[in-house]
């Protein structure tokens, strides 16, 4: 936690109003998030046209201008920035399948389950459909969830951001994973 006392103390500053402080926490928001993005990307399907560089500065784009936005410490930048990454990849692969399908062209009609495809994939379209099941049902698991993989927080930090224990982030955790798996199995 030591090495985040410093951005901790620039984004209060920062929220209260000193954009003078910009010149020092852009440098370090920008290193969080493309830490986050790289990650993130890693995990992704392999051959992404989103390159972690692109997802950093349309992130950075979207939390600036978000200028309502309090960011209390790290771990609160991360929560938002978290969120937003999520719908930016959302959106790129939303995009990414639609141009691969086709794009505007007009579309066939096709029975799927009649073709055998299976109900469901494990894209980041699908993950991002059960993510949104979870939060009908329980948001904070849906938000745990959020946050671990997009967002790159540790159990800690997660446990930190929500008030929670992190015995009770470990087991919430687990249990969302284990829906999402069945959901997106087409359980």
């Amino acid at each position: 936690m030591e090495e985040n006392a410093p951005l901790t103390q620039l984004l209060g500053e920062w929220s209260s109003g000193r954009r003078e402080v910009a010149d020092e926490i852009i440098p370090i928001l920008y290193r969080e998030l493309r830490k986050v993005a790289a990650a993130r990307l890693r995990s992704d399907r392999s051959g992404h046209t989103l390159q972690p560089t692109a997802l950093v500065n349309e992130a950075y784009l979207k939390l600036v201008g978000s200028s309502a936005q309090k960011w209390e410490n790290r771990t609160h930048f991360l929560t938002f920035a978290s969120h937003i990454m999520r719908q930016i990849l959302t959106d790129h692969s939303r995009k990414f399948h639609a141009a691969k399908r086709g794009g505007g062209e007009a579309k066939e009609e096709l029975n799927e389950q009649a073709a055998g495809v299976p109900a469901r994939d494990s894209s980041l379209e699908t993950l991002d459909e059960a993510l949104t099941a979870l939060e009908k049902i329980d948001p904070r698991k849906a938000k745990i969830i959020e946050l671990k993989y997009f967002g790159g927080l540790t159990g800690e930090e997660i446990a930190e951001a929500m008030e929670l224990g992190t015995a009770t982030i470990t087991r919430d955790l687990r249990m969302a994973e284990a829906w999402l798996r069945r959901y997106m199995a087409g359980e």
